[in-house]
């Protein structure tokens, strides 16, 4: 059983928290934010410690009726590993002080490679994560990238790659903030960063993608050409993608023809919050022509790098050596079929 600490309590972290609580191996010590509001304030109706990052923070939360056990120092001396879920840029400043107290963290893809040297997706890479000081879980988008071709590679039939990502404009819950309306806005360098990010996890991927913001907020949706190494059948390709059980197929013809049609498949599966675990990839799409490979998938920005999360924390604290095993574990404790 390893204590784990929470720092940022926000649309990542709140679904790290429950997915940290969901486990029999770790204990949640508590979360740290900044925030008083109505997010924090769920944390404590589920009976989470609340830690107050700094003093402006505890002040502000005691005034609002929250019971704050401590400040950002007091959980780091309890914990065996923090995840950093804080925005961009934040969890690089606190890595410092991670580093001085000698605790091993996460943090997650919006933050750089170099911040901990070493990038993390659990059927990719788990084994050079074992009892290491720290990684990054990569994005979301890369995370679906390195889970499809991690199984197009292990089946042999990965030679090269080529993906347009259709990425959401913002978070659900901020969209009233920001966000685009009425266009569509192109990344301007090719490749887009997602797929030297993938090579960051797997440098042998010869991986290109390009990016377009939409004006929605419910998933990205990724268009991919894949060059194989052999001529090869639909089943073959199939079989390879069915060796991951993060990836999840979907019919097209049974009505799944959008990604709000996809949500509310999840919503009614009974998923917190209609979280999509898993890659959702069209089996009745996906095409093989001699040596090409063409496919399209949906994924969850809110929610598939949860299941990473996990199991980085077993591979980091060596609670579970076996890649196997751990994604079992946490696919079991999160209804991932």
């Amino acid at each position: 059983m390893k204590n784990i600490g929470l720092i940022g309590y926000g649309v990542i972290g709140k679904r790290v928290a429950d997915a940290i609580n969901a486990q029999d191996d770790m204990n949640l010590v508590g979360v740290c934010d900044v925030i008083s509001d109505w997010r924090i304030q769920n944390a404590v109706r589920k009976n989470y410690n609340i830690y107050a990052a700094t003093p402006d923070a505890e002040k502000t939360m005691k005034d609002a009726g929250i019971s704050v056990v401590g400040n950002m120092m007091d959980l780091l001396d309890k914990v065996d590993l923090i995840v950093d879920c804080t925005p961009k840029n934040i969890a690089a400043q606190n890595v410092k002080i991670y580093k001085e107290k000698g605790i091993k963290f996460i943090v997650q893809g919006g933050e750089k490679h170099e911040t901990t040297g070493h990038s993390f997706s659990a059927e990719n890479n788990y084994n050079s994560a074992l009892n290491l000081d720290a990684t990054r879980v990569v994005s979301c988008n890369t995370t679906s990238i390195l889970r499809t071709l991690t199984a197009l590679k292990k089946a042999g039939l990965l030679d090269y790659a080529r993906g347009t990502l259709l990425r959401r404009a913002t978070d659900p819950w901020e969209s009233h903030l920001g966000g685009i309306m009425n266009t569509m806005v192109p990344e301007r360098d090719i490749p887009s960063h997602q797929g030297p990010d993938a090579q960051s996890v797997d440098p042998d991927l010869d991986v290109i993608t390009s990016a377009v913001k939409v004006p929605e907020t419910l998933s990205h949706l990724h268009y991919w050409n894949v060059k194989l190494k052999k001529p090869t059948t639909k089943e073959e390709v199939l079989n390879a993608f069915k060796k991951s059980t993060r990836i999840k197929f979907i019919q097209y013809d049974q009505g799944l023809v959008s990604n709000n049609t996809i949500k509310e498949m999840y919503l009614d599966m009974g998923r917190p919050w209609g979280d999509m675990y898993e890659v959702a990839l069209w089996e009745d799409m996906l095409k093989v022509v001699g040596d090409e490979l063409f496919y399209a998938y949906v994924v969850d920005n809110q929610a598939i790098v949860i299941p990473e999360t996990i199991d980085a924390i077993r591979a980091l604290t060596g609670i579970e050596t076996d890649a196997a095993k751990s994604i079992a574990k946490t696919n079991k404790s999160l209804g991932i079929n």
